[in-house]
Protein backbone atom coordinates (compact mmCIF):
# COMPACT_ATOMS: atom_id res chain seq x y z
CA UNK A 1 0.00 0.00 0.00
CA UNK A 2 1.51 3.67 -0.79
CA UNK A 3 1.55 6.40 1.77
CA UNK A 4 0.69 8.79 -1.36
CA UNK A 5 -2.35 9.09 -3.24
CA UNK A 6 -4.39 11.59 -5.98
CA UNK A 7 -4.96 14.90 -5.86
CA UNK A 8 -6.53 17.07 -8.41
CA UNK A 9 -4.39 20.81 -9.43
CA UNK A 10 -5.29 23.21 -11.83
CA UNK A 11 -3.22 24.63 -14.60
CA UNK A 12 -3.36 28.48 -14.27
CA UNK A 13 -2.45 31.00 -17.13
CA UNK A 14 1.47 32.02 -15.62
CA UNK A 15 2.05 28.35 -15.97
CA UNK A 16 1.91 28.45 -19.64
CA UNK A 17 3.94 29.36 -22.68
CA UNK A 18 3.81 31.15 -25.50
CA UNK A 19 1.18 28.78 -27.17
CA UNK A 20 -0.79 28.39 -23.81
CA UNK A 21 1.04 24.73 -23.24
CA UNK A 22 2.01 23.78 -19.84
CA UNK A 23 5.36 24.66 -19.21
CA UNK A 24 7.98 21.38 -18.47
CA UNK A 25 9.25 23.35 -15.73
CA UNK A 26 5.73 24.13 -14.48
CA UNK A 27 4.51 20.17 -14.64
CA UNK A 28 7.40 19.66 -12.67
CA UNK A 29 6.46 22.15 -9.66
CA UNK A 30 2.86 20.40 -9.90
CA UNK A 31 4.58 17.04 -8.88
CA UNK A 32 6.41 18.81 -5.87
CA UNK A 33 2.94 20.07 -4.83
CA UNK A 34 1.37 16.87 -5.12
CA UNK A 35 3.87 15.34 -2.94
CA UNK A 36 3.54 18.66 -0.41
CA UNK A 37 -0.03 17.79 -0.23
CA UNK A 38 0.23 14.36 0.60
CA UNK A 39 2.88 14.85 3.74
CA UNK A 40 0.02 18.00 4.80
CA UNK A 41 -2.36 15.12 4.55
CA UNK A 42 -0.44 12.22 6.30
CA UNK A 43 2.37 13.31 8.72
CA UNK A 44 2.41 16.60 8.33
CA UNK A 45 4.72 19.04 6.15
CA UNK A 46 7.52 19.32 8.78
CA UNK A 47 8.07 14.99 8.78
CA UNK A 48 11.72 15.77 7.10
CA UNK A 49 12.77 18.32 9.11
CA UNK A 50 11.52 17.50 11.93
CA UNK A 51 13.65 14.20 11.21
CA UNK A 52 16.77 16.42 10.58
CA UNK A 53 16.84 15.17 6.95
CA UNK A 54 15.77 16.16 3.88
CA UNK A 55 14.92 14.35 0.25
CA UNK A 56 17.28 15.24 -2.67
CA UNK A 57 16.53 14.33 -5.84
CA UNK A 58 18.94 12.14 -7.43
CA UNK A 59 17.43 10.96 -10.65
CA UNK A 60 14.35 12.40 -12.93
CA UNK A 61 12.78 10.52 -15.81
CA UNK A 62 9.79 11.90 -17.66
CA UNK A 63 7.88 11.60 -20.50
CA UNK A 64 5.80 14.09 -21.74
CA UNK A 65 2.72 12.49 -23.70
CA UNK A 66 0.64 15.59 -24.27
CA UNK A 67 -0.02 19.27 -23.98
CA UNK A 68 -2.00 20.66 -20.85
CA UNK A 69 -3.85 24.20 -21.26
CA UNK A 70 -4.54 26.64 -18.80
CA UNK A 71 -7.69 26.50 -16.52
CA UNK A 72 -6.97 22.19 -17.12
CA UNK A 73 -7.68 20.18 -14.18
CA UNK A 74 -4.98 17.80 -13.40
CA UNK A 75 -5.21 13.96 -11.70
CA UNK A 76 -1.72 13.50 -10.25
CA UNK A 77 -1.63 10.06 -9.38
CA UNK A 78 1.46 9.62 -6.70
CA UNK A 79 2.85 5.21 -5.98
CA UNK A 80 5.99 4.43 -3.77
CA UNK A 81 7.63 2.19 -6.12
CA UNK A 82 10.58 1.25 -3.92
CA UNK A 83 12.41 1.97 -1.63
CA UNK A 84 16.19 1.20 -0.12
CA UNK A 85 17.94 2.35 3.69
CA UNK A 86 18.48 5.68 2.14
CA UNK A 87 16.72 6.29 -1.09
CA UNK A 88 13.22 6.00 -1.94
CA UNK A 89 11.55 5.96 -5.99
CA UNK A 90 7.98 7.53 -6.29
CA UNK A 91 6.04 7.36 -9.57
CA UNK A 92 3.88 10.08 -10.62
CA UNK A 93 1.08 9.28 -13.51
CA UNK A 94 -0.78 12.92 -14.43
CA UNK A 95 -3.96 12.73 -16.27
CA UNK A 96 -6.38 15.45 -17.50
CA UNK A 97 -9.58 15.13 -15.66
CA UNK A 98 -11.98 15.85 -18.49
CA UNK A 99 -10.40 13.36 -20.52
CA UNK A 100 -8.75 11.19 -18.84
CA UNK A 101 -5.46 11.55 -21.36
CA UNK A 102 -2.32 10.63 -19.81
CA UNK A 103 -0.56 13.97 -19.83
CA UNK A 104 2.78 12.59 -18.43
CA UNK A 105 4.26 10.29 -15.98
CA UNK A 106 7.69 10.36 -14.16
CA UNK A 107 9.75 8.03 -12.08
CA UNK A 108 11.77 9.93 -9.32
CA UNK A 109 14.98 8.35 -7.16
CA UNK A 110 15.24 10.92 -3.82
CA UNK A 111 18.14 10.20 -1.29
CA UNK A 112 18.05 11.29 2.16
CA UNK A 113 20.84 13.30 3.09
CA UNK A 114 21.85 15.04 6.49
CA UNK A 115 22.49 18.79 7.03
CA UNK A 116 25.41 18.90 5.25
CA UNK A 117 24.41 16.46 2.39
CA UNK A 118 25.52 13.28 2.97
CA UNK A 119 23.12 10.34 2.34
CA UNK A 120 21.96 8.96 5.58
CA UNK A 121 19.69 6.19 6.25
CA UNK A 122 15.79 6.88 6.02
CA UNK A 123 14.68 7.61 9.70
CA UNK A 124 12.41 5.30 11.21
CA UNK A 125 9.11 7.84 11.26
CA UNK A 126 9.71 8.43 7.50
CA UNK A 127 10.37 4.96 6.90
CA UNK A 128 6.72 3.97 9.09
CA UNK A 129 4.95 6.57 6.24
CA UNK A 130 6.79 4.78 3.46
CA UNK A 131 5.64 1.60 4.18
CA UNK A 132 7.53 -1.58 4.20
CA UNK A 133 10.67 -2.31 2.16
CA UNK A 134 11.02 -4.57 -0.55
CA UNK A 135 12.77 -7.48 -0.72
CA UNK A 136 15.92 -8.35 -1.71
CA UNK A 137 19.43 -6.18 -1.17
CA UNK A 138 23.00 -7.71 -1.41
CA UNK A 139 23.81 -11.27 -2.58
CA UNK A 140 26.49 -12.03 -0.25
CA UNK A 141 29.76 -13.54 -2.15
CA UNK A 142 31.26 -16.97 -0.80
CA UNK A 143 34.66 -17.32 0.93
CA UNK A 144 36.66 -20.29 1.73
CA UNK A 145 37.77 -20.45 5.22
CA UNK A 146 39.22 -23.85 6.26
CA UNK A 147 36.05 -26.12 7.26
CA UNK A 148 33.31 -23.56 6.73
CA UNK A 149 32.35 -21.43 4.05
CA UNK A 150 31.32 -17.79 4.84
CA UNK A 151 28.82 -15.25 3.28
CA UNK A 152 30.63 -12.31 2.81
CA UNK A 153 28.73 -8.87 2.08
CA UNK A 154 30.88 -6.48 -0.40
CA UNK A 155 30.27 -3.02 -1.79
CA UNK A 156 31.95 -0.08 -3.35
CA UNK A 157 35.36 1.02 -3.71
CA UNK A 158 38.13 2.83 -2.48
CA UNK A 159 39.80 2.18 1.31
CA UNK A 160 38.67 -1.47 2.55
CA UNK A 161 36.38 -1.74 6.05
CA UNK A 162 35.99 -4.85 7.53
CA UNK A 163 32.93 -5.05 9.58
CA UNK A 164 33.03 -7.49 12.29
CA UNK A 165 30.00 -8.14 14.03
CA UNK A 166 29.36 -9.48 17.52
CA UNK A 167 27.27 -11.91 19.89
CA UNK A 168 24.22 -12.61 19.28
CA UNK A 169 24.25 -10.19 15.57
CA UNK A 170 24.87 -11.04 11.94
CA UNK A 171 26.69 -8.78 9.40
CA UNK A 172 23.68 -6.51 9.17
CA UNK A 173 23.89 -5.16 12.53
CA UNK A 174 25.99 -3.12 9.74
CA UNK A 175 22.99 -2.49 7.18
CA UNK A 176 23.13 1.41 8.01
CA UNK A 177 27.04 1.60 7.66
CA UNK A 178 27.30 -0.30 4.34
CA UNK A 179 24.47 1.44 2.91
CA UNK A 180 25.73 4.70 3.21
CA UNK A 181 29.52 4.53 3.52
CA UNK A 182 29.83 4.78 -0.21
CA UNK A 183 33.08 6.10 -0.44
CA UNK A 184 35.24 3.02 0.97
CA UNK A 185 34.83 -0.85 0.21
CA UNK A 186 32.64 -2.29 2.73
CA UNK A 187 33.39 -5.88 3.38
CA UNK A 188 31.38 -7.46 6.29
CA UNK A 189 31.54 -11.31 6.82
CA UNK A 190 28.93 -13.51 9.01
CA UNK A 191 31.01 -15.62 11.57
CA UNK A 192 31.01 -19.44 11.22
CA UNK A 193 27.59 -20.77 12.03
CA UNK A 194 26.31 -18.04 11.58
CA UNK A 195 23.50 -16.27 9.36
CA UNK A 196 24.52 -17.30 5.49
CA UNK A 197 27.65 -18.58 6.69
CA UNK A 198 28.54 -22.47 7.20
CA UNK A 199 28.99 -24.49 10.41
CA UNK A 200 31.95 -26.22 11.16
CA UNK A 201 31.52 -30.44 11.29
CA UNK A 202 32.07 -29.81 15.38
CA UNK A 203 31.39 -28.17 18.39
CA UNK A 204 35.42 -27.69 18.72
CA UNK A 205 35.19 -25.44 15.44
CA UNK A 206 35.16 -21.97 17.65
CA UNK A 207 38.03 -20.25 18.86
CA UNK A 208 39.53 -16.88 18.42
CA UNK A 209 42.07 -18.05 16.60
CA UNK A 210 39.42 -19.70 14.16
CA UNK A 211 37.71 -16.00 14.05
CA UNK A 212 40.70 -14.31 13.46
CA UNK A 213 42.33 -16.68 10.84
CA UNK A 214 38.58 -16.68 9.08
CA UNK A 215 38.39 -13.05 8.92
CA UNK A 216 42.03 -13.09 7.30
CA UNK A 217 40.81 -15.42 4.83
CA UNK A 218 37.97 -13.21 3.93
CA UNK A 219 40.82 -10.31 3.38
CA UNK A 220 42.46 -13.00 1.08
CA UNK A 221 39.73 -13.60 -0.88
CA UNK A 222 38.86 -10.04 -1.89
CA UNK A 223 42.03 -8.93 -3.15
CA UNK A 224 42.79 -6.93 0.19
CA UNK A 225 46.39 -7.02 2.18
CA UNK A 226 45.35 -4.21 4.99
CA UNK A 227 41.77 -2.84 6.09
CA UNK A 228 40.71 -0.60 8.72
CA UNK A 229 39.05 -3.44 11.40
CA UNK A 230 35.03 -1.71 12.53
CA UNK A 231 34.44 -4.02 15.52
CA UNK A 232 31.31 -4.64 17.59
CA UNK A 233 31.43 -6.48 21.13
CA UNK A 234 32.57 -9.79 20.34
CA UNK A 235 33.64 -8.64 16.82
CA UNK A 236 36.52 -6.78 19.10
CA UNK A 237 37.76 -9.57 20.68
CA UNK A 238 38.25 -11.14 17.79
CA UNK A 239 39.82 -8.12 16.19
CA UNK A 240 42.06 -8.28 19.08
CA UNK A 241 43.42 -11.77 18.70
CA UNK A 242 44.02 -10.64 15.00
CA UNK A 243 46.06 -7.73 15.96
CA UNK A 244 47.92 -10.53 18.26
CA UNK A 245 48.56 -13.11 14.54
CA UNK A 246 48.37 -11.01 11.59
CA UNK A 247 49.18 -7.05 12.99
CA UNK A 248 50.73 -6.41 8.91
CA UNK A 249 47.00 -6.60 8.18
CA UNK A 250 45.55 -3.38 9.84
CA UNK A 251 45.56 -0.18 8.71
CA UNK A 252 43.26 0.81 11.39
CA UNK A 253 41.12 0.29 13.95
CA UNK A 254 37.07 1.26 15.05
CA UNK A 255 36.56 -0.51 18.31
CA UNK A 256 32.59 0.34 19.06
CA UNK A 257 31.24 -1.17 22.54
CA UNK A 258 33.80 -3.44 23.42
CA UNK A 259 36.57 -3.87 26.14
CA UNK A 260 39.79 -5.28 26.18
CA UNK A 261 39.45 -7.11 29.79
CA UNK A 262 38.55 -10.74 29.99
CA UNK A 263 35.11 -11.60 31.35
CA UNK A 264 35.37 -11.69 35.65
CA UNK A 265 34.43 -15.11 38.14
CA UNK A 266 30.90 -14.05 37.62
CA UNK A 267 30.22 -13.30 34.14
CA UNK A 268 32.39 -16.73 32.96
CA UNK A 269 29.56 -18.36 35.49
CA UNK A 270 26.77 -16.02 33.23
CA UNK A 271 28.11 -17.55 30.12
CA UNK A 272 27.89 -21.54 31.02
CA UNK A 273 24.68 -20.81 32.20
CA UNK A 274 23.69 -19.09 28.80
CA UNK A 275 25.23 -22.08 27.08
CA UNK A 276 22.66 -24.39 29.36
CA UNK A 277 19.92 -22.46 28.21
CA UNK A 278 20.87 -22.21 24.46
CA UNK A 279 21.58 -25.83 24.50
CA UNK A 280 18.30 -26.78 26.18
CA UNK A 281 15.82 -23.58 24.62
CA UNK A 282 17.42 -22.73 21.32
CA UNK A 283 18.21 -19.01 19.90
CA UNK A 284 15.01 -17.25 21.01
CA UNK A 285 15.61 -18.03 24.70
CA UNK A 286 18.81 -16.45 24.49
CA UNK A 287 18.61 -13.45 23.14
CA UNK A 288 15.28 -12.95 25.82
CA UNK A 289 18.14 -13.64 28.07
CA UNK A 290 20.30 -10.94 26.60
CA UNK A 291 17.61 -8.60 25.43
CA UNK A 292 17.19 -5.86 28.66
CA UNK A 293 20.84 -5.47 29.07
CA UNK A 294 21.60 -4.86 24.66
CA UNK A 295 19.51 -1.71 24.17
CA UNK A 296 18.89 2.01 25.72
CA UNK A 297 15.76 2.28 27.19
CA UNK A 298 15.35 5.06 24.98
CA UNK A 299 15.81 2.58 21.76
CA UNK A 300 13.05 -0.09 23.62
CA UNK A 301 10.60 3.00 24.09
CA UNK A 302 11.08 4.02 20.58
CA UNK A 303 12.34 2.05 18.58
CA UNK A 304 10.43 -1.61 18.44
CA UNK A 305 11.61 -2.06 15.25
CA UNK A 306 15.31 -2.62 16.46
CA UNK A 307 14.18 -4.75 19.08
CA UNK A 308 12.83 -6.72 15.85
CA UNK A 309 16.02 -6.40 13.55
CA UNK A 310 18.02 -8.20 17.11
CA UNK A 311 15.70 -11.21 17.40
CA UNK A 312 16.13 -11.62 13.95
CA UNK A 313 19.58 -11.60 13.79
CA UNK A 314 19.98 -13.78 16.99
CA UNK A 315 17.41 -16.06 15.07
CA UNK A 316 19.92 -16.91 12.38
CA UNK A 317 22.63 -18.51 14.64
CA UNK A 318 22.79 -22.09 14.63
CA UNK A 319 22.78 -23.58 18.33
CA UNK A 320 26.30 -25.14 18.10
CA UNK A 321 27.20 -21.63 17.05
CA UNK A 322 25.88 -20.51 20.05
CA UNK A 323 27.98 -22.69 22.00
CA UNK A 324 30.92 -22.37 20.58
CA UNK A 325 31.06 -18.58 20.95
CA UNK A 326 29.70 -18.58 24.10
CA UNK A 327 32.86 -20.59 25.54
CA UNK A 328 35.28 -18.54 23.10
CA UNK A 329 34.02 -15.16 24.93
CA UNK A 330 34.14 -17.12 28.41
CA UNK A 331 38.03 -17.98 27.92
CA UNK A 332 39.07 -14.91 25.98
CA UNK A 333 42.51 -13.66 27.20
CA UNK A 334 43.14 -10.01 28.64
CA UNK A 335 43.64 -7.82 25.65
CA UNK A 336 45.25 -4.98 27.76
CA UNK A 337 48.73 -4.97 26.59
CA UNK A 338 47.56 -5.97 22.80
CA UNK A 339 46.50 -2.38 22.63
CA UNK A 340 49.40 -0.86 23.91
CA UNK A 341 51.32 -1.71 21.09
CA UNK A 342 48.80 -0.42 18.53
CA UNK A 343 50.38 2.02 16.04
CA UNK A 344 47.66 2.91 13.86
CA UNK A 345 44.70 5.56 13.67
CA UNK A 346 42.34 4.41 16.15
CA UNK A 347 38.65 5.31 16.85
CA UNK A 348 36.57 3.93 19.99
CA UNK A 349 33.02 4.54 19.53
CA UNK A 350 30.64 3.87 22.87
CA UNK A 351 27.08 3.83 23.20
CA UNK A 352 26.30 6.46 26.15
CA UNK A 353 23.63 3.84 27.77
CA UNK A 354 26.12 0.89 27.34
CA UNK A 355 25.51 -1.31 30.25
CA UNK A 356 27.96 -4.04 28.75
CA UNK A 357 31.07 -1.95 28.04
CA UNK A 358 29.97 1.33 29.67
CA UNK A 359 31.47 4.62 28.27
CA UNK A 360 34.14 4.80 31.48
CA UNK A 361 35.54 1.47 29.94
CA UNK A 362 35.80 2.36 26.63
CA UNK A 363 37.85 5.39 27.54
CA UNK A 364 39.77 3.62 29.46
CA UNK A 365 40.65 1.36 26.16
CA UNK A 366 41.05 4.39 24.37
CA UNK A 367 43.97 5.44 26.49
CA UNK A 368 46.27 2.28 26.59
CA UNK A 369 46.16 3.28 22.40
CA UNK A 370 48.44 6.35 21.24
CA UNK A 371 46.41 8.92 19.65
CA UNK A 372 43.06 7.00 20.06
CA UNK A 373 39.82 8.65 19.33
CA UNK A 374 37.06 8.28 21.66
CA UNK A 375 33.26 9.05 20.89
CA UNK A 376 30.21 8.92 23.12
CA UNK A 377 26.99 8.19 21.36
CA UNK A 378 24.13 9.82 22.94
CA UNK A 379 20.94 7.45 23.66
CA UNK A 380 22.50 4.33 22.27
CA UNK A 381 23.05 1.49 24.54
CA UNK A 382 25.63 -1.82 23.27
CA UNK A 383 24.29 -1.14 19.16
CA UNK A 384 25.57 2.15 18.54
CA UNK A 385 25.57 1.18 15.20
CA UNK A 386 21.83 0.05 15.11
CA UNK A 387 20.33 2.07 17.90
CA UNK A 388 21.62 5.73 16.49
CA UNK A 389 23.05 4.69 12.89
CA UNK A 390 23.08 8.63 12.18
CA UNK A 391 25.47 9.80 14.41
CA UNK A 392 27.33 6.64 14.41
CA UNK A 393 28.16 6.49 10.62
CA UNK A 394 28.84 10.37 10.88
CA UNK A 395 31.42 9.67 13.59
CA UNK A 396 32.69 6.88 11.09
CA UNK A 397 33.22 8.70 7.91
CA UNK A 398 35.19 11.93 9.10
CA UNK A 399 37.13 9.15 10.39
CA UNK A 400 38.02 7.24 7.93
CA UNK A 401 38.04 10.46 5.65
CA UNK A 402 41.16 10.80 7.50
CA UNK A 403 42.82 8.01 6.44
CA UNK A 404 45.09 7.60 3.81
Amino acid sequence: MTPFGTIELTVYPYECDAFGHLNQAALLTLLERARWDALARGPGMDLFDRNGVWPAVRKATIEYRAAAFARDVLRVETTLVGRGTTSMTLRHVVRRVSDDAVVADAEMVFVCIDRVGRATPIPDEIARFLGPRASGGHEPIRVPAGDVELAVDVRGEGLPVLFVHGFPFDRTVWRHQLATLSRVRRIAPDFRGVGDSGAPPGADGYSLTRYADDLVAVLEAVGVRQAVLCGLSMGGYVIFELLRRHPERVKGLILADTKPEPDSTEAKRGREELTQVAQRDGQDAVIERLLPRLLAAATQATQPEVAGQVREMAHRWSVPGLVGALRTLRDRPDSTDTLRDVRVPTLVLVGSEDQIAPPDTARAMAQLIPGAQCHVVPAAGHLAPLEQPLATSRVVADFLRAIP
